[in-house]
């Protein structure tokens, strides 16, 4: 009786999948291609989608018939490409980041500020913004970002170690509490700036690619390029972890090292993103959970389908930064708790819902 009222709750043919990979990767390909034509014409310059691939191949040295005006070219290779390329890295890395540690922890609610990422990252970045020291020039910031973070999840890893191993709980217990006192630290810091190092702290704070430069993009690709290639290497050895750490050992998964390498790509991407955008809540934890319900749990897929998806999530997230609120410009990471939020609670209420019903 209660099969034919659910019928959805049956197990699919599919293995727990709603789209099959022959339409997922495409789907999401397509997506991510229209998302970056929204956002290289839409703005206070219109740039036709033509003209827009008209300026890149001119660019190439491939000559097109399609008319475009110096200024369209202009803001098109310096602001809007770089800023493109740079939201969709970001959105790709913190995507991939929070999909592989909610594998790495067996636990949906697992996101790349649960090892202390994102508060070391604040904390180094405020810190500097305070001190007011660049020895490194426009570059400082991020280096400051970056290594906060990179401390961070060194020591909430450390701290949690014990007999040459670390415990899932005691490693989530220690980022939770390693981010109170970050998070204390940084709020301390936050009330000694002045008026002009606020501002600066809180839009840092809640995340912006409107600094996006080709120098900056190139900062981050190398950092983050590295956990997108690496990452889904580990899909099978996943696979095995969430059956149980007890099971995956008695397969053959030196599951301590496979904890170990995936944190670490986690902790870089992140690391890596938060110092170029500052902090943008809700990718990492929500997209993932998306492209489960839509390609099903299996690593293999879920890996390089979130990094597609938060790309393209997060390019519409700038686009509707820099548009909604025009000529002023939205933290875009106000624009994705928004979107995550009410998104995140639907999630729950659902999980609550299915766990009601009986088998």
């Amino acid at each position: 009786m209660l099969s034919r009222a659910f019928p959805a709750r049956r197990a699919p043919a599919t293995g727990g999948r709603l789209v099959t990979p022959a339409l997922l990767f495409p789907g999401l390909v397509a997506l991510l291609g229209l998302a970056i034509l929204l956002n290289l014409g839409l703005g206070a310059m219109e740039i036709r989608p033509a003209q827009a691939i008209a300026i890149i191949a001119d660019r190439l040295g491939i000559p097109l018939s399609t008319d475009f005006t110096p200024q369209q070219a202009s803001v098109l290779w310096a602001i809007r490409l770089p800023r493109v390329a740079l939201a969709a890295l970001v959105g790709a890395a913190l995507a991939l980041s929070g999909a592989t540690l909610q594998g790495v922890f067996r636990n949906p609610l697992a996101d790349p500020g649960l090892i202390g990422v994102s508060s070391g990252a604040a904390l180094g970045a405020v810190a500097t913004i305070l001190v007011g020291l660049a020895p490194f020039g426009l570059a400082t910031l991020p280096i400051a970002a970056f290594l906060g973070g990179l401390l961070a999840t060194l020591a909430v890893y450390g701290l949690a170690r014990q007999d040459g191993r670390t415990d899932v709980v005691t490693l989530i217990l220690t980022g939770i509490a390693c981010n109170a006192v970050l998070g204390a630290a940084t709020g301390y810091l936050t009330f000694l700036a002045t008026d002009a190092q606020l501002r600066a702290i809180v839009f840092w704070s809640l995340g912006s690619i409107g600094g996006a430069t080709w120098d900056t993009t190139l900062r981050a690709l190398p950092l983050i390029a590295v956990g997108l290639l690496a990452a889904p290497r580990w899909s099978a050895a996943l696979n095995l972890l969430v059956l149980g750490e007890e099971e995956a050992t008695s397969l053959g998964v030196p599951t301590e090292r496979v904890r170990l390498s995936l944190i670490a790509l986690a902790a870089l991407m992140t690391g890596a993103a938060v110092a170029v955008a500052g902090i943008i809540g809700f990718v990492g934890l929500v997209v993932p959970h998306i492209v489960r319900l839509v390609s099903g749990p299996d690593h293999r897929r879920l890996l390089p389908a979130s990094a597609l998806a938060g790309a393209s999530l997060l390019l519409m997230a700038d686009l509707a930064a820099r548009t909604l609120a025009a000529p002023a410009e939205l933290p875009i990471g106000v624009v994705t708790a928004f979107a995550g939020g009410p998104f995140f609670l639907w999630l729950l209420r659902r999980a609550r819902q299915e766990r009601a019903i009986p088998g």
